[in-house]
């Protein structure tokens, strides 16, 4: 017989490039549209401005306008809205509240990796039809979602689009994005990790579960699962389902780094962990050894994930967050204060490992894990 909580044997290992997506096939993409992109950056001297060339490949891009830096992002949430619709027929519930919160974290969390602080965020919400702004519970818990996200960073929500597009996004259904532009200011404040060296400390803040990468894994995994989303992630500890646990909403990292600034400390360099899990701490170009010696507990949903695909750590560590939503590398003599001010904001933090002379790598130490220079290719 098998348990809510014990994966069918003979299953095997569902991978993320099983659920549809391959970032051995999409990444090629992004680094032919980096270098397309980066002979535009000649454009900005005409009007007397310069592009920060070590932003390109970086999770946002930065301009110097001259007193301060401006930096921009664009993100999109992905699959997860089809797990809140699919919830919202088995319970009726909306969630798109917190479907707002994920998408507007998308593009801050970005932006904030490079010292930045967010200014004004942009809607884009395109629907399968017009059909889908009637629904008034759905689309309210969306703006008023929208607006509370924008609150909590301290941004404007500038406006947005909101197409129907059918034919293009399925009757049913929308695709949510965001843009987000900030401010570097005072010019010290930008991390690109010019700064980064052996001695920095590793700081995690905690993630809350799977925030919004691997949905297409998460979803897929739904066929696996006896009550499908209503499969509890606990039996007999909480009547927590696998859905709601999947629309926990991102944590919105920006408080913290406004307020490690308000407290004098400035990351060397930041990093988003998204899509391609913990291999994100390899995002920099520079050649270093990032050494893990803590790891943090890993939520019940990603371990329940992990289970039930039949995951061993190497492909779960490089899919999912595993409970870090971001990294920040810092001073040694300022880990400790960095903790400090991360759960003051109330994101739980610890001091995860340290920057390390050697080869480009990620050992994660506890886990016996080790990713190469190779693991991640995003320039």
């Amino acid at each position: 017989m098998i348990t809510p909580s014990s994966p069918a044997p003979d299953q095997g290992t569902l991978s993320y490039e099983q659920s549809g997506v391959n970032y051995d096939l999409i990444d090629p993409l992004k680094v032919a549209a980096q270098r397309a992109a980066a002979a535009t950056g000649a454009h900005l001297a005409a009007h007397g401005f310069s592009e920060v060339a070590a932003s390109r490949g970086e999770s946002a891009y930065v301009v110097d306008v001259g007193p301060f830096y401006l930096a921009s992002i664009v993100e999109c949430l992905g699959s997860k809205a089809l797990v809140a619709d699919e919830m919202r027929q088995l319970t009726g519930k909306s969630y798109y509240d917190a479907i707002a919160q994920d998408t507007i974290a998308m593009a801050i969390n970005d932006l904030i990796t490079v010292g930045a602080t967010p200014l004004v965020v942009q809607a884009y919400w395109a629907a399968g039809g017009s059909d889908w702004f009637a629904d008034a519970q759905r689309a309210q818990a969306l703006v008023a979602g929208w607006k509370a996200a924008c609150d909590r960073c301290g941004v404007a929500w500038g406006g947005g689009e909101t197409p129907a597009l059918a034919g293009i996004v399925e009757a049913g259904r929308i695709d949510l994005a965001a843009s987000c532009t900030g401010l570097i200011n005072p010019k010290e404040r930008l991390s690109v990790g010019d700064r980064l060296a052996p001695g920095d400390a590793i700081v995690l803040l905690a993630s809350s579960g799977i925030h919004a990468n691997g949905l297409s894994l998460a979803r897929k995994l739904v066929e696996r699962l006896p009550q499908g989303y209503l499969t509890p992630v606990e039996p007999g500890v909480s009547t927590l389902t696998y859905g709601e646990a999947l629309l926990a909403p991102t944590v919105l990292y920006s408080p913290v780094t406004e307020a490690l600034y308000r407290a004098g400390v400035t990351p060397h360099y930041c990093a988003n962990i998204t899509g391609h899990g913990w291999r994100k701490l390899l995002r920099h170009p520079a050649i270093h050894t990032y050494r893990i010696h803590t790891v943090p507990d890993v939520p019940t949903v990603l371990s329940f994930i992990q289970r039930h695909a039949q995951q061993d750590d190497l492909e779960a560590y490089s899919t999912l967050n595993m409970g870090a939503g971001f990294a920040l590398f810092v001073p040694a003599d300022q880990a400790e204060r960095t903790v400090a001010v991360a759960e003051a904001q109330g994101v739980r933090a610890w001091v995860a490992g340290r920057v390390e002379a050697g080869p480009k790598r990620l050992l994660i130490k506890p886990l016996g894990i080790e990713f190469g220079d190779d693991a991640l290719q995003l320039r």
